[in-house]
């Protein structure tokens, strides 16, 4: 099987530097971070910013590096460089938290690099240097405060978090290959897979929260079934020549997407374990995320990235509305 996607639009204006994140929302918007320390929102249909004319927030002085969005599309964290963890309401457009978590409180304390929210609850996850998961008050009244830590029982730099869609687990990778599963209701370090040789930049949860796909320094992904009692890598996927820097499984768990600094994007067939549409961008695509909204029957659907030059991309299967 081979797919065809097409080149849809950009945005309207670039960002000033390399785009490091980007959410295709629930509410069609789209979400991007950038090196350059800011945050913009989109019209994903147009590429223009969304709401019209209303302002950004205010550009943050160092990179932002870490991006998560709820489900709802009603709320969002952003992660700078240096730890400064910020709420956004995407209702009244107010960032209504911050949290600075390079200030040391207490020895439990760490700057935050990767974030993520629960997708139930009024939570988020982040780690860093630790090696371990901070669980934090994602409430506007003590956003960031700890409410609990998960050890992985290894000082590894913590490269991203991501909750599981269900919002029962959290998922951790670390510099040196690792991954860690957490159960969120015990609090319990569940499996430990080493799975990689190098760096997991990236995590995704398959819809139904059983498979679980990782993007690695080492050029390759690995599947991962997190339900089974057996557990384990169920497949590799090989075809980059760089390193993998950012991944994603569509909304019917069918395909998985994944950016690459060998400047590709790569969609891929998740049942015959294999790359059906290989995509040219202009420079290293640091961030790819699907359109959530399943895709119209006959089209497998749409999805967004963002890369080295700065400008938000969009994307849609050819056929697709």
């Amino acid at each position: 099987m081979s797919l065809v996607f097409l080149h849809a639009h950009d945005s309207s204006e670039p960002h000033g530097d390399a785009v490091w994140g980007t959410a295709w929302t629930g509410a069609d918007t789209t979400i991007s971070i950038s090196a350059d320390g800011s945050i913009k929102q989109w019209s994903a249909s147009a590429g223009q910013p969304h709401p019209p004319n209303a302002p950004f927030p205010p550009k943050h002085t160092l990179g932002l590096v870490s991006l998560s969005v709820s489900p709802d599309a009603q709320r969002a964290i952003f992660n700078s460089i240096e730890g400064l963890t910020s709420f956004w309401d995407l209702t009244t457009g107010e960032i209504t938290g911050k949290y600075e978590s390079y200030v040391r409180t207490g020895d439990d304390t760490e700057p935050s690099w990767s974030v993520s929210l629960n997708p139930k609850g009024q939570t988020y996850a982040s780690c860093g240097g630790s090696g371990n998961v901070s669980i934090r008050s994602a409430e506007p009244s003590n956003f960031g405060t700890r409410l609990s830590t998960l050890s992985s029982g290894r000082n590894k730099f913590g490269m991203y978090c991501s909750h599981s869609p269900d919002g029962t687990r959290v998922a951790m990778s670390s510099e040196t290959g690792q991954i860690f599963i957490f159960d969120l209701e015990t609090s319990a370090l569940t499996t430990t897979y080493s799975s990689h040789a190098m760096s997991v930049r990236s995590l995704t949860w398959s819809p139904d929260s059983s498979l679980l796909l990782s993007a690695s320094n080492d050029k390759r992904l690995v599947l991962h079934d997190v339900k089974s009692a057996h557990g384990g890598t169920v497949a590799s996927f090989t075809g980059h020549s760089s390193w993998v820097l950012s991944v994603d499984f569509s909304p019917d768990g069918r395909l998985g997407l994944s950016g690459s600094a060998d400047k590709t994007i790569k969609v891929w067939d998740i049942g015959s374990r294999a790359a059906v549409s290989t995509i040219q961008d202009t420079g290293e695509v640091w961030s790819v995320s699907w359109r959530p909204k399943p895709p119209a029957v006959g089209s497998v659907g749409a999805f967004v990235s963002g890369g080295e030059d700065g400008t938000v991309r969009w994307w849609r299967g050819a056929g697709g509305a």
